[in-house]
């Protein structure tokens, strides 16, 4: 046995300690009259491949190894298997075997062979529950890297789609794939996302897409709005690589996170493009108007009843008859609590009782809330209708922002009344003209900096023909 053999088989022990892990396997071999080690981890390779490697390997004789010293030169010559690599170093096998391919070693042979026929776990590829579409493919993501990177190669069938591999956190090894365009994509933002990525010095990502977008770009803690878009669907983010954007697709996860991405992006979905231009155009408009209302919908209300002065008298219907116990402004806030408590209670609730427990939940909790008189109808109206309406915006992240933005208008105009709510809106805006994107370009483009096209077409779904 050769000292460079028992070195590197003593280092692979002592790193993933076989002896104190059930699941990681050290099979001890002999190949051609040799030492042979294989390293893998349980459930993670195809028994079937190796076990046809397995009687390729005894099959050898001493002669078949005359003048192979190196693994690269094994691995052409004598591995009837496609995916493999030759590693010399112990951290990169080691590593490997953690990430599910097969290690091989064989005394007198420089360097290891990594055997990559890794399978992982996984479920079917279904349509995303919250990214669904009427007309749409009923495929999605789902939490196995090269699945995802082959429902996009499928759809992309252009040489110049990229999928680079970048390996990020300590402890974790997080697999992570960067797609774009090659000549769709701009080069600059690329190579920011590239080097950013390199320069993570972190332990571990363990909750994927929201942990990597924090470390990737630090946020103000009091602003919320995002500066990534998610979606779990393969035709939505093919059509977004056809735009020129990048994404970022990693393992353990079935999110994609697209790059970049401005306050316009989250107002355009999947249907859009899966009906005519008029109709989609239309509901795109919808989308915009309902997600503005929403934001502005119960200040606005308080603001005419602490201030009814406002009120033009052709509106004057919209003064509520009655006065409930609970000052307006905390009937408010208490039912956007109300609200979360029975969202979070629902996503708990087992499937065959959430939808009709929050159902009638929601009903008798509001009916008898106005009949104790706590509660006014129009307060638990208007917050029904947002509560509804905000199902209109697909991002969670957006939904919650816009969530942020209503109660932070509701105080300021509690307390300082008109001057409250413009106040309040002049301090959003702001906060959205600090963001800058990936690109650096602003956050609220196509209004900052103004571009008419960009702008129509936040409100106008042009042709497949000129948006292509």
């Amino acid at each position: 046995m050769t000292k460079e053999y028992s070195e590197f088989t003593a280092a692979m022990d002592s790193g993933l300690c076989p002896d104190r892990n059930f699941d990681i396997i050290k099979r001890d071999l002999i190949v051609a009259e040799r030492q042979a080690a294989l390293y893998f981890v349980d459930g993670f390779i195809k028994d079937e491949v190796f076990e046809k490697m397995l009687e390729f390997w005894f099959k050898q004789t001493p002669e078949n190894l005359n003048g192979i010293t190196d693994m690269a030169r094994f691995l052409k010559d004598k591995m009837p298997y496609v995916e493999v690599d030759a590693a010399y170093d112990v951290e990169t096998a080691k590593t490997a075997v953690l990430s599910g391919p097969a290690v091989f070693l064989l005394d007198g042979i420089h360097g290891a062979l990594i055997i990559d026929t890794r399978t992982y776990p996984t479920r079917s590829i279904d349509e995303p529950t919250k990214d669904k579409s009427l007309r749409g493919a009923r495929d999605g993501f789902v939490e196995t890297l090269i699945f995802n990177t082959a429902m996009i190669r499928r759809r992309i069938r252009d040489e110049r789609l990229r999928m680079e591999y970048v390996q990020i956190g300590k402890r974790t090894k997080l697999d992570l794939a960067i797609s774009y365009i090659d000549g769709l994509a701009d080069k600059k933002v690329v190579n920011i996302l590239k080097n950013k990525l390199k320069s993570i010095d972190i332990n571990g990502i363990s909750m994927t897409q929201q942990a990597l977008s924090e470390v990737l770009m630090k946020n103000a803690f009091f602003n919320p709005f995002p500066k990534f878009k998610f979606t779990e669907r393969p035709d939505y983010t093919s059509a977004c690589l056809l735009d020129g954007k990048i994404a970022l697709i990693m393992d353990n996860s079935p999110t994609v996170m697209l790059i970049p991405v401005s306050f316009a992006d989250f107002f355009r979905e999947t249907d859009d493009y899966y009906f005519l231009p008029s109709a989609g155009s239309y509901t795109r408009i919808i989308r915009v108007l309902v997600s503005i209302f929403t934001v502005i919908c119960t200040p606005l209300y308080l603001l005419i009843v602490n201030e009814p002065q406002y009120l033009p008298h052709f509106l004057d219907f919209l003064k509520p008859t009655v006065s409930g116990q609970v000052p307006l402004f905390f009937q408010f806030l208490l039912l956007e609590f109300v609200v979360d408590g029975l969202k979070l209670a629902s996503v708990n609730t087992p499937d065959s009782l959430s939808n009709s427990l929050g159902i009638i939940g929601g009903l008798l909790l509001s009916e008898f809330a106005i009949q104790a008189g706590w509660f006014i109808i129009e307060a638990v109206l208007f917050m029904a209708f947002v509560t509804i309406a905000s199902y209109s915006q697909p991002s969670f992240e957006m939904g919650y922002a816009m969530k942020f933005e209503r109660m932070l208008l509701l105080i300021l105009v509690q307390l300082f009344g008109l001057w409250g709510f413009i106040g309040g809106a002049v301090f959003l805006t702001i906060c959205m003209l600090c963001i800058k994107t990936l690109s650096g370009r602003n956050y609220l483009y196509p209004i900052v900096p103004f571009n008419l096209k960009a702008f129509i077409g936040l409100f106008i779904r042009p042709s497949i023909g000129k948006d292509h």
